[in-house]
C-alpha cells in the first residue's frame, strides 16, 4: 500500500538524540492517524532528506521500531506500520513510557482513570466464576497481611485479574505497562506495616460493590483506593 502521509510533515530532527528523535516523530505520525496500518514509509533517500539525517541514524530508528513490533521491514517490500492496530497502539504507549520522562503523580491519573474502568466493568459483565476468583484473591490478601511480599503479589492479583477480565487485552497492556513503572516505587511500599491493613480495607470495598454488581460504586471505590494508596506513599517519602 502506498504512504498517505505528507513529507513536508517531517522535520530536521535534534542533534541530540539523533536515532530517538527519528522513532518519536514516526510514532507521532502513527498515533495522529497520518500513518496507517500496513502503509509505507517512504524510501529511505526520502527520509534521510527529510530529517536531514544520514542512512546509518535512519535504519538503526527503524530498527528499534521493528524490534518492538511498531514496524515491518522486508526485503524488496520497504518498511511499513504493523497491521496489528491495538497491538501497535500498545506498543506506542510502552515506548513512550521507556523514553519519556513521566512522574508517579501523572501514571497514578492515568492508572486510577483505567483502572476504574475495570472495576466498573466487572461488576457489570463479570462472570460468577471470575467474582469468585476475585473474592478467592482477596482472602488471600487477608490470611498475608503479616507476610509482606506474598500480600504485594496477591495485591498485584487482584488488579491484573480486574483488567484481564475486562475483555479489552489493549486495556490490560496498557494497565500492566503503567504498574510495571510505578512497581519499583510504589509496590515496595507494601512492605510496611502500617499499608497492608489499609490496603486491605480498600480492596474489600471494592469486592464488596463489584459483588453486589454496583459498577459506579465499584468505579469510585477503585478510585478512592489508588488515591489514598498514592498519598499515604507520598506521605512516607515526605517523612
Amino acid at each position: 500500500m502506498q504512504t498517505k502521509v505528507k513529507r513536508s510533515r517531517l522535520k530536521p530532527v535534534s542533534r541530540i538524540s539523533v536515532c530517538e528523535d527519528i522513532a518519536h516523530q514516526i510514532l507521532n505520525l502513527i498515533a495522529k492517524g497520518d500513518l496507517k496500518p500496513g502503509e509505507r514509509l517512504p524510501a529511505e533517500r526520502d527520509l534521510c532528506a527529510d530529517f536531514g539525517v544520514g542512512r546509518s541514524s535512519l535504519r538503526e530508528a527503524l530498527r528499534c521500531l521493528s524490534v518492538v513490533g511498531i514496524l515491518n521491514a522486508r526485503v524488496g517490500e520497504g518498511t511499513s506500520v504493523a497491521g496489528d492496530g491495538a497491538k501497535f497502539l500498545g506498543k506506542i504507549f510502552d515506548w513512550r513510557l521507556v523514553t519519556e520522562k513521566h512522574d508517579l503523580e501523572q501514571l497514578m491519573d492515568v492508572r486510577i482513570a483505567l483502572e476504574g474502568a475495570t472495576a466498573a466493568d466487572m461488576a457489570r459483565k463479570g462472570t460468577a466464576e471470575q467474582i469468585t476468583e476475585l473474592k478467592t484473591l482477596l482472602k488471600g490478601m487477608a490470611k498475608a497481611v503479616d507476610d509482606p511480599k506474598s500480600f504485594a503479589k496477591l495485591d498485584m492479583a487482584f488488579h491484573i485479574h480486574l483488567a484481564a477480565c475486562s475483555g479489552n487485552p489493549l486495556l490490560y497492556d496498557l494497565i500492566s505497562a503503567i504498574r510495571n513503572q510505578l512497581s519499583l516505587g510504589m509496590e515496595t511500599f507494601l512492605l510496611t506495616p502500617q499499608a497492608r491493613p489499609h490496603s486491605l480495607k480498600e480492596h474489600t470495598a471494592i469486592f464488596k460493590r463489584i459483588h453486589t454488581r454496583d459498577a459506579q460504586g465499584a468505579r469510585a471505590a477503585m478510585q478512592l483506593h489508588l488515591e489514598a494508596a498514592f498519598r499515604r506513599y507520598v506521605q512516607q517519602a515526605i517523612d
